[in-house]
C-alpha cells in the first residue's frame, strides 16, 4: 500500500477516493467535470494550487539546461593563470589522483579559449560567448563550486534530474508539482521541451514511483508544438464531452480492477487535460501577435538562435498562464573535440534567447516570481582531450539562478586555480534541489512519499547545504 507523504492518503478503488488520494495538491490536470459529477466544490477539489508550507519567493521554475555538459572554463569560471601553463603536464600533486575515466598520468593542460569581461556594477565575470547575457549580470548568481561523482552522461543526467543515479525515480518537476500542484486547469502544470531529442528520453521528466499524473508533458520545439489540439471533423464539442464521459467510465471500471497502477489515474486525467487545452494551447503557442521586437529580443530573427529562442518565449507565455516547471534542452555542449568552436556554437544558439527571457520576464514583472537556474550534467577537465577538446569532469563546474526573489551580482564557491576541484562552498547537487524547493517554500525533508517501505524525497540522504538565504541576502 502506498501512502502519499504529505497526508498519508491510502490507494483505494473507488472513484471518489481515487480523487481524494491527490489530496496533496498533486496535479497538472483538469478534472473539474469529474469533480463536478462527484459533487465536490471547489474548496475540495484536491487538484488546486497548494500553498507552499514556508513563505515562498518563487511560484515557478524554468530550468535552461546545457545538454553534454558545457564547460566551466569557457563560461562562467575564469581562469586567467592556466594560460601560462598550457601544454603543460599537470602538476604532481594532481597527477597522483585516482579520478574516474581521466588519464592525469600524462595529461597536458588547455587554457581557455575565451577572455572574460567583467560585466554590471557587481563586476561579475563571464565570459566572450555571453555578450547579451552579460547584460544582465547583475541579475545572476553564479555557482562556481557545483559537483557530484559521476562521470557518464547517462547516469550524471539522472543524477542532475533527479537526485540520484538509480533509474525511476521522480524528475524535479514532478517532485515541484507534487508538492505545490497546478496554477492552471487548462495546461500541464510541468512541460519539457528540447532543441532535439532528450538523451535520457522520457526519464528526464518522468515522474519515477510518484503517481504518473506528475510526468512532464512533452512539448515540441519545431513544427507543431502539440499534436492532435484540434477537434476531430465532424464533432462538436457536447458530442466531445459524451465520448469522453462514456472513456472515462470505461477507464474507471478498468483501473478499479487493477488498483495500484497510477498509469490509469493518468491516463483519465489525461484525456480531461486535452479537452481543455484545445481551447487554452492553440493560444499559447500562436506567436504572430508577438511584436516584431519581442521577436527579436529572443532571437527568432537568426537562424542560429531561432529555436531555443521560441522556446524561451513559449517558456514566458507558459509562466504567464500558471504553467509551474518548465524544462528547457540546448543540446549539443559535449565538446569532446574543437572546444573552442563547439563552445561559440552553443553561446550563438542560447545567448541571446536567455538574455531575452531575462529581460522579457523582468519587464513584465515576472522574475520576481520566477527562478531561472542554467547549468548542464557536468563541466569539462581542465586537460586537452583529442583536438583540443576536454572530457566530462563531475568533480567541479558552474551553474547559476537568476529571479525568484534571489539578489545577483554575485559569485558562491569556488574551484582550484585548475579548475579541477570544488575547494570552497561545495554544492552538491542535493544541495542544489533542496536549494530549489527551498526558494519554492518547500521543505526538501518533509517532501517525502512513501515507496518500497521507506519514505523517499528528491534529496535522498543530503541537501543539507541549503543555499537559498545566501541567495537571497
Amino acid at each position: 500500500m502506498n501512502n502519499v507523504g504529505c497526508q498519508g492518503f491510502s490507494r483505494v478503488n473507488s472513484r471518489r477516493d481515487f480523487l481524494k488520494r491527490f489530496g496533496c495538491g498533486l496535479g497538472s490536470v483538469a478534472l473539474s467535470d469529474l469533480l463536478a459529477r462527484d459533487g465536490l466544490t471547489a474548496e475540495e477539489n484536491p487538484l488546486t494550487a497548494r500553498s507552499a508550507p514556508h513563505l515562498p519567493t518563487a511560484k515557478n521554475v524554468i530550468f535552461l539546461f546545457m545538454e553534454g555538459g558545457p564547460s566551466h572554463f569557457e563560461t562562467f569560471d575564469p581562469k586567467p593563470t592556466m594560460a601560462k601553463y598550457d601544454g603543460q603536464l599537470l602538476p604532481p600533486s594532481l597527477r597522483d589522483y585516482d579520478l574516474a575515466q581521466i588519464n592525469t598520468a600524462d595529461a597536458k593542460i588547455l587554457a581557455p579559449a575565451f577572455p572574460f569581461t567583467k560585466y554590471g556594477e557587481s563586476g561579475l565575470e563571464i565570459s566572450s560567448i555571453f555578450p547579451e547575457l552579460g547584460r544582465h549580470a547583475d541579475k545572476l548568481a553564479v555557482i562556481r563550486s557545483c559537483y557530484h561523482e559521476l562521470f557518464i552522461h547517462g547516469t550524471a543526467l539522472t543524477m542532475m534530474h533527479t537526485g540520484t543515479r538509480l533509474m525511476a525515480h521522480p524528475s524535479v518537476g514532478s517532485w515541484v508539482t507534487y508538492g505545490l500542484g497546478s496554477e492552471t486547469d487548462e495546461l500541464p502544470a510541468y512541460v519539457a521541451m528540447s532543441e532535439g531529442y532528450f538523451k535520457n528520453g522520457a526519464r528526464t521528466f518522468s515522474s519515477g514511483f510518484l503517481p504518473a499524473i506528475y510526468q512532464g508533458t512533452y512539448v515540441r520545439a519545431q513544427g507543431v508544438p502539440i499534436q492532435n489540439l484540434h477537434r476531430p471533423t465532424g464533432i462538436d464539442v457536447p458530442q466531445q464531452r459524451m465520448l469522453l464521459d462514456h472513456i472515462n467510465l470505461w477507464n474507471g471500471q478498468h483501473r478499479d480492477e487493477a488498483p495500484g497502477d497510477s498509469r490509469l489515474d493518468a491516463r483519465i486525467a489525461n484525456y480531461e487535460l486535452a479537452f481543455r487545452m484545445q481551447f487554452a494551447a492553440p493560444e499559447l503557442i500562436d506567436l504572430s501577435k508577438e511584436t516584431e521586437a519581442t521577436r527579436k529580443l529572443y532571437g527568432l530573427d537568426q537562424d542560429t538562435s531561432q529555436t531555443f529562442g521560441k522556446m524561451c518565449l513559449l517558456a514566458r507565455r507558459m509562466v504567464e498562464r500558471g504553467v509551474r516547471y518548465i524544462h528547457l534542452v540546448s543540446g549539443g555542449w559535449d565538446a569532446h573535440g574543437a572546444c573552442q568552436a563547439n563552445h561559440e556554437n552553443g553561446g550563438r544558439r542560447v545567448d541571446r534567447p536567455i538574455a531575452g527571457l531575462l529581460a522579457d520576464l523582468h519587464q513584465r514583472g515576472l522574475l520576481d516570481n520566477t527562478l531561472i537556474v542554467w547549468g548542464g550534467e557536468f563541466g569539462r577537465t581542465p586537460i586537452r582531450q583529442g583536438s583540443n577538446g576536454r572530457d566530462h569532469h563531475p568533480y567541479g563546474f558552474s551553474m547559476w539562478m537568476a529571479g525568484g526573489g534571489i539578489r545577483g551580482g554575485k559569485v558562491i564557491g569556488a574551484t582550484d586555480d585548475l579548475g579541477f576541484h570544488a575547494i570552497q562552498d561545495r554544492v552538491h547537487v542535493n544541495d542544489l534541489h533542496a536549494t530549489i524547493l527551498s526558494l519554492l517554500g518547500l521543505n526538501h525533508k518533509r517532501l517525502t512519499y512513501l515507496f518500497e517501505g521507506r519514505e523517499r524525497r528528491l534529496t535522498d540522504v543530503g541537501g543539507e547545504n541549503d543555499l537559498s538565504q545566501r541567495l537571497l541576502a
